[in-house]
């Protein structure tokens, strides 16, 4: 971590609870964020200046409701355990497979991937792909850089790797979204994103209003179909059925 990022999270944890942007695109929307370990309270910050209200998830119970679920950074060992002790992880699958989105950042990374090249420790499997634990190296290599992403527009992110990992292998159905040296470090695959550095850290929040957007437009598609389900119910004719009747 650079002194800029550790003093930035030494103001946040003196600071009072975040404030809640009206008018930001997340406006509307409750996003959870679990928060057994690792830096929780940064994610909780950039949402609620976006305008998403935020719940720590701490237990089961917590999900309910939720539009969206952060998995942060930590230590991704400790946040199995405790997920473990707190009876999570079946929720949290239960979760995604609902389809609440997911953003997985660093040790969330981890913690959502099918397999770790170490194998362990034991993951989610909400998103195809296989992660390589301290891939970048141990703590005294922290470092930070440029990245161009994917759909985020020209001006590059600036990505604070801490102890990161790094994608080793993706499904054909995975969209990568960046590369460091040649290693994916930001992907996404329906409803999960996940990235192996901290955007949290940084004041830069569109990683967090991309996945603001997926959420928007998981909900978008849910309401289609609910809308086409109630015409069926209703009687409608489908497209199939008003075509016949206009050969």
């Amino acid at each position: 971590m650079t002194p800029e990022s550790g003093k930035k999270r030494l103001d946040w944890i003196l600071s009072p609870e975040p404030a809640l942007d009206l008018d930001g695109p997340g406006a509307g929307l409750v996003v959870g964020v679990l928060a057994l370990q690792g830096d929780f309270r940064e994610h909780r910050l950039m949402l609620e200046r976006l305008g998403a209200r935020t719940r720590e998830v701490r237990k089961a119970a917590d999900l309910a409701g939720l539009d969206g679920l952060v998995i942060p950074g930590g230590e991704s060992t400790t946040i199995h355990k405790l997920m473990g002790a707190y009876d999570l992880a079946g929720p949290i699958k239960d979760f995604a497979a609902a389809g609440g989105a997911v953003f997985g950042t660093c040790a969330g990374l981890i913690t959502v991937a099918r397999d770790t090249v170490e194998g362990a420790p034991p993951t989610l499997g909400l998103m195809d792909i296989v992660a390589r634990r301290n891939a970048f190296g141990r703590q005294v290599r922290s470092f930070e850089a440029d990245l161009e992403v994917e759909g985020l527009g020209p001006a590059p992110i600036r990505a604070v790797f801490i102890r990161a990992p790094w994608v080793e292998s993706a499904g054909h159905c995975v969209e990568v979204l960046a590369t460091c040296e040649g290693r994916i470090v930001a992907a996404r695959e329906g409803d999960v994103l996940v990235t192996a550095f901290h955007p949290e850290l940084t004041d830069d929040t569109r990683l967090h209003e991309l996945f603001i957007h997926m959420i928007r437009r998981r909900q978008a598609a849910a309401g289609a179909l609910e809308g086409a389900t109630a015409a069926c119910d209703a009687g409608e004719p489908g497209r199939a059925a008003a075509a016949a009747g206009h050969r």
